[in-house]
């Protein structure tokens, strides 16, 4: 190689290294509160959580997509659960889909990967051809044998190409960061399903046992009616009450079967194969969820992470298309051998060569490449409000769901006081009626006032669970945590 041809090639190497069309990529600033409103109100009143609305600090993303995440439902102690999150991460069909999807982004890496070398092909022929040459003469016809090999290369002097491999690469850490959004957001999905369907069967035990009740009730009234104490009134109150319980009851299960089902299609199995035993909620509590600082938040949370890289995506295709700008130099050169006998086909005095660059570059285009990076630039801002917006939304459900654990742990207690006071109510109310003292409609007020009261303590404990189960999805699942050791939290369904 002569001395000209290698300070060339340097000149060429530095030049494109030089050539950066994308602008400089900095993750986008988000304002993060110094801590949780509602973690601050529930251990310090309402009064001192309005410090921490304001001066928030701003901080750019930098997500771990690498960290570990725990097997949060553990700390539920719900083996049967456990064994359903299992199934999920292995069956589930969404969650294959998107590691399909993340797999075809790894792929266009690869692809995008490629440009930066040579293309090098060859294409042997072997031809007869016959050739007319004028009025005068015959015809000419002779055998072609050809074996070329061409190369060209198109170097990367203004970035085009490693932009447009950053570009592929950031989307493909944003489709392995929607893989981890989509796993958390069905596994999430699936705990909800599992105990929404525990409170059906804790509904449909406690709708059995006051149905039972009410038959004796009815039983006892038509017996006081036949000796002449009672009345055909509060028989026909009683038939009421029962007939009601009875509906309700039988329209529990529909809601049971649904939800059976929808956990039959989260752990990739057909709905008509699967089958979980009736299992009503257990009264203990939910468990303690550690809710951290806000500013893990960019960290933890999958679908912040995506939207992050899609920042960085639309950042480099704006690198992309300032390339269109500059002229394209391709550098060509084929060799091989061609012949009309096949004897002196590949003898060195039938080689054949030939070697040049090409320079492209465009003209006029009315306004078409500055229209394109306007477009790339439009988008670019897009991307960064759709992450901040994530971002504010992730702040959001956290704080809803903090809201709701504390307001419906006072709600649960109000609410068992609730039960209580209405069974005592049903006591007082029939020993009276028994005595003769108040109509038997007394009765069917407090019967019907004890159930929907006990109703609504089972409804209340599965929101306490859901709103557990929906904050630690909000968190971004639990990274490398050990789960509590049991008796420290919630056995609910045990």
């Amino acid at each position: 190689m002569s001395e000209r041809t290698a300070a060339a090639l340097a000149a060429l190497l530095l030049l494109t290294q030089a050539c950066e069309l994308a602008p400089p990529y900095r993750p986008p600033p988000v304002a993060v509160p110094s801590a949780y409103k509602e973690n601050a109100s529930a251990g310090t009143g309402e009064g001192a959580a309005v410090e921490l609305r304001s001066a928030p600090e701003w901080k750019p993303a930098a997500p771990r997509d690498a960290a570990t995440r725990g097997k949060w439902w553990e700390m539920f102690h719900e083996p049967e659960l456990d064994a359903l999150e299992e199934r999920l991460n292995v069956a589930n069909q969404s969650i294959a889909a998107s590691l399909a999807s993340f797999e075809q982004a790894r792929a266009l890496v690869n692809e995008a990967r490629a440009q930066y070398f040579p293309t090098l092909t060859a294409s042997p022929a072997v031809t007869r051809q016959r050739v007319f040459i004028d009025a005068s003469s015959s015809a000419l016809t002779y055998n072609a044998f050809t074996l070329p090999f061409d190369a060209s290369w198109a170097p990367d002097l203004w970035t085009r190409v490693r932009n447009t491999v950053r570009s592929s690469a950031a989307a493909a850490q944003a489709s392995a960061a929607d893989v981890e959004n989509t796993r958390l957001t069905l596994q999430a999905e699936l705990a909800v399903d599992y105990y929404a369907l525990r409170a059906q069967d804790s509904l449909i035990e406690l709708l059995a046992g006051t149905v039972d009740a009410y038959r004796a009730a009815l039983d006892f009234v038509r017996a006081q009616f036949e000796t002449g104490v009672g009345t055909d009134e509060a028989v026909a109150q009683a038939e009421v009450q029962l007939e009601s319980a009875e509906v309700q009851a039988t329209s529990l299960r529909l809601a049971r079967a649904q939800y059976e089902h929808a956990i039959a299609v989260l752990v990739g199995q057909p709905a008509s194969a699967f089958s979980l035993p009736p299992l009503p909620l257990a009264a203990a509590p939910p468990p303690v969820i550690p809710s951290r600082v806000p500013g893990e938040l960019l960290e933890r949370r999958p679908d912040i992470a995506a939207e992050e890289r899609l920042v960085a995506q639309a950042n480099a295709q704006i690198g992309i298309a300032r390339a269109a700008y500059f002229p394209t130099l391709t550098l060509s050169a084929s060799a091989g051998f061609e012949s009309s006998a096949l004897a002196q086909w590949l003898k060195w005095p039938s080689r054949v060569w030939a070697v040049g660059p090409t320079l492209a570059e465009t003209l006029f285009d009315a306004g078409l490449r500055r229209a394109t990076v306007a477009q790339y630039r439009a988008a670019y801002e897009q991307t960064v409000a759709n992450y901040r917006q994530t971002v504010l939304g992730a702040f959001q459900q956290v704080e809803d769901n903090l809201a709701a654990l504390r307001i419906l742990s006072t709600e649960v207690t109000q609410q068992d006081e609730a039960v209580r006071s209405s069974r005592r109510n049903l006591t007082i109310a029939t020993d009276r009626y028994t005595l003769g003292l108040d109509p038997y409609l007394n009765v069917t007020s407090a019967q019907s006032a004890l159930l929907g009261n006990q109703q609504s303590a089972v409804n209340l404990r599965l929101q306490q669970l859901t709103a557990s189960v929906q904050l630690i999805e909000a968190l971004g699942g639990e990274w490398g945590a050990e789960p509590p050791p049991p008796g420290a939290g919630a056995n609910p369904g045990s």
